[in-house]
């Protein structure tokens, strides 16, 4: 078997209004679809990312059903991480145009460094539940 290529990757937040002008305001991710699924109390967003989707799936906080999802257990640089998700990194070119994006925006963006193992420029910074996302020129 040899899989073609992800098709998705499913987030999961706690305040469906911060994280949708997030990713769709800050980050400019387009919308494909955006849908109100009752039955589970919850919004789901479907982005474009390239030649990949990204699904954002969350409650609003207005919502009488709301109940908030667990906390993110750890960040990429603490020894004992939960399995799971580490982070998402995205391609860039000029990564310093978009750390200088991110800044205007007042969004904190870690110091650019190297990859200890390709050379690569990279840096992150956070989703508002404190998801690690990577710019990786």
């Amino acid at each position: 078997m040899k899989l073609q290529a992800v098709h998705h990757i499913a987030i999961i937040v706690s305040d469906y209004d911060k994280s949708r002008d997030f990713y769709v305001n800050k980050l400019g991710f387009e919308v494909i679809r955006e849908n109100h699924r009752p039955e589970r109390h919850d919004y789901k967003l479907d982005l474009k990312c390239g030649d990949i989707e990204l699904e954002i799936f969350g409650n609003k906080l207005s919502d009488p059903a709301y109940q908030a999802p667990p906390k993110r257990v750890g960040r990429p640089e603490y020894a004992s991480e939960a399995c799971g998700l580490r982070h998402l990194a995205f391609r860039v070119q000029h990564i310093e145009n978009y750390v200088a994006d991110l800044e205007a925006m007042n969004i904190f963006v870690e110091p650019i460094r190297y990859d200890d193992y390709t050379g690569e420029k990279m840096t992150f910074f956070f989703d508002p539940d404190g998801l690690p996302l990577e710019l990786h020129e």
